[in-house]
């Protein structure tokens, strides 16, 4: 009778183990991580077009080496954060490297309208315009990378908030709630450019 119970009981078990999120939390987990990292080697794009804008407008430019100097101060800043998915679930870790990512972008809109002012002549430069494309490019496929991986972590953290998966990510995994990337602070304001070539 006891051998009978047990292969009854055998199967209910796999089930109810199966239904708490033995497989689900992990899964769901492996998503975020995986959409951080495509997120990362998005900024990692960035940076390289950067580089390699910095190039171009040094050639050209050449005496405006503050302008250059912000720039590059600014990559330095948002590559000297880093945030690893262990780090997915600390709000100030995240906030930090946030607000890293941000002052970059902030420095290259100064690039952009200083160029716009004080030097025309770049504009008939097809590298330049075509390094300037490109990085608008990868400012657009950041902010498409930034939305899905705000629903990877929306998606986990239902997760491990919804019954039964609530019951394996406590109890099997301790899992906690990962943080979304929020707008960097004045993300809301449109940036100003001034054409006006004598301010």
């Amino acid at each position: 009778m006891t051998a009978f119970r047990l292969k009854l009981l055998a199967p209910l078990a796999a089930v109810m183990l199966a239904g708490c999120g033995l497989n689900t939390v992990p899964t769901a987990e492996e998503r975020v991580n995986a959409e951080f990292g495509n997120l990362q080697a998005e900024y990692q794009r960035r940076n390289d077009l950067i580089d390699n804008l910095v190039e171009s407008v040094r050639a050209a430019a050449g005496s405006e080496e503050q302008i250059l100097t912000q720039i590059t101060e600014a990559r330095a800043r948002a590559t000297a954060v880093n945030l690893r998915p262990e780090q997915l679930d600390d709000p100030q870790a995240v906030r930090a490297y946030n607000e890293a990512q941000a002052g970059l972008a902030g420095a290259r809109s100064l690039l952009g309208t200083v160029i716009m002012e004080r030097y025309p002549q770049l504009q008939s430069q097809q590298r330049f315009a075509d390094l300037m494309v490109a990085l608008e490019g990868t400012e657009n496929r950041i902010r498409t990378q930034r939305r899905d991986y705000n629903e990877a972590v929306r998606q986990y953290n239902t997760t491990i908030r919804t019954f039964p998966d609530a019951i394996g990510a406590r109890i099997f995994y301790g899992a906690k709630p990962k943080v979304p990337f929020e707008s960097a602070p004045g993300a809301d304001q449109a940036p100003q450019v001034n054409f006006n070539k004598a301010g």
